[in-house]
């Protein structure tokens, strides 16, 4: 199988100021590709710029864009920003996300929103204005950064993972819908990833955890995922799964034994509560 190539590519991350973002632009810019960097922390994101141009990247082919994925009416003017300055945008990866860690019945019904917020809608809303010049080029590259959490549900994670399921539903729905228009779409399915995502994950009030759990804390390095990642994204994979904790096995025991997924599951929702 011939690699693809990103050289010269666009391509548009966001939730580039950290975690697999980040790593990811490192990983574009080895490669050769113009980057937009998004997200809402500019400052990081002149980091993640400096980072990749420390790698060898040129400076004029990295645009920030800063944007904030639940921003609606700011998109139509980041995607002109982007169009003005490279012309085209061959790849948007859809990475900001933000995490749960509360039981259902302590949830606010603001968190559940938040997490539909910025995890679904704002993915989609960006995609659609996205799409477009993708359709008029013939040619584009979308993704999402999804989760074992959109495959399997998961106690403290009920809004994460109605989220995460809904963004692989749709990017599935959507890869049928424009695969004959020249445009690819690949869903990430990462498990436990060493990044700050449970640190920012949110309590049920809605106030951020501020602390790092123990599975994110033994998760796969992040830079190693975004390595990964990018091997996926070469070899044309359309659905790449990565991590390398006890997490991974679920997708397949969900495959094939729901029934002893369901069990396990609510063995750890048991232990969970004892320890609470």
């Amino acid at each position: 199988m011939s690699k693809n190539s990103f050289k010269d590519k666009v391509v548009w991350i966001t939730g580039a100021s950290s975690g697999i973002g980040e790593a990811l632009s490192r990983e574009f810019a080895n490669k050769g590709a113009k980057l937009v960097l998004s997200a809402r922390n500019e400052k990081q994101l002149a980091k993640v710029k400096d980072d990749c141009v420390n790698l060898g990247a040129s400076a004029e082919a990295i645009l920030i864009v800063p944007l904030d994925v639940v921003d609606y009416d700011a998109m139509p003017k980041a995607v002109s920003q982007v169009i003005e300055h490279f012309g085209k945008i061959d790849f948007l990866i859809n990475n900001a996300g933000m995490s749960q860690r509360s039981l259902c019945v302590d949830t606010d019904m603001s968190v559940y929103r938040t997490m539909f917020e910025v995890n679904v809608l704002g993915q989609i809303a960006l995609t659609k204005q996205v799409l477009p010049v993708m359709l008029s080029q013939g040619t584009g590259h979308i993704a999402i950064t999804s989760s074992v959490a959109g495959k399997v549900g998961a106690p403290l994670r009920t809004g994460y993972c109605a989220a995460k399921h809904a963004v692989m539903g749709f990017f599935d729905a959507l890869r049928t819908e424009v695969a004959s228009d020249g445009i690819k779409v690949t869903t990430i399915t990462p498990g436990f990833i060493r990044t700050n995502i449970s640190v920012n994950a949110l309590n049920g009030d809605g106030s951020p955890t501020g602390k790092v759990d123990s599975n994110i804390a033994a998760g796969m390095d992040v830079n190693e995922c975004g390595a990964v990642i990018m091997e996926g994204f070469e070899n044309g994979i359309e659905e790449i799964v990565v991590g390398n904790g006890e997490e991974m096995g679920l997708l397949t025991l969900k495959r094939e034994n729901p029934t002893a997924t369901f069990r396990a599951l609510e063995q750890m929702a048991a232990q969970i509560k004892l320890d609470q």
